[in-house]
């Protein structure tokens, strides 16, 4: 980091500090409405903090619940997509087979001509 953006950065802090000088002491301060009734001063900037780190934490928990859900939701549906897949194949496969079956009847009868001759040299030799 060069000195130009350390003096920048120096200067931004020193800046806001004085904002938040200015504002506690000629600003209005802090004050929070509950049900019509107005606090303010030192308890209504301790209540205004407090509810509002009690949001952000409230709204951390949502989104953790939420992210969870939806990495549950996607996994499932990935599942389900991988099942329509095969489901599909299987479909495919019983609808073409049909049309295979002239097909098959000479690549079964090549396949017993070859065998027959394997299995009768392995029953001539001894073991």
């Amino acid at each position: 980091m060069n000195s130009k953006a350390k003096k920048l950065i120096f200067a931004t802090l020193i800046f806001l500090l004085a904002v938040a000088a200015w504002q506690s002491v000629f600003g209005d301060g802090m004050s929070v409405n509950i049900d019509g009734d107005e606090i303010d001063g030192p308890l209504g900037a301790v209540l205004a903090v407090m509810f509002g780190g009690a949001g952000m934490l409230l709204a951390g928990v949502i989104m953790t619940c939420v992210a969870i859900f939806l990495c549950v939701l996607f996994a499932s549906l990935g599942i389900l997509a991988v099942f329509g897949v095969g489901l599909a194949a299987v479909v495919a496969v019983a609808v073409v087979s049909p049309l295979l079956l002239p097909l098959l009847i000479p690549i079964g009868l090549y396949w017993l001509l070859v065998s027959r001759p394997r299995k009768q040299r392995s029953m001539q030799q001894p073991v």
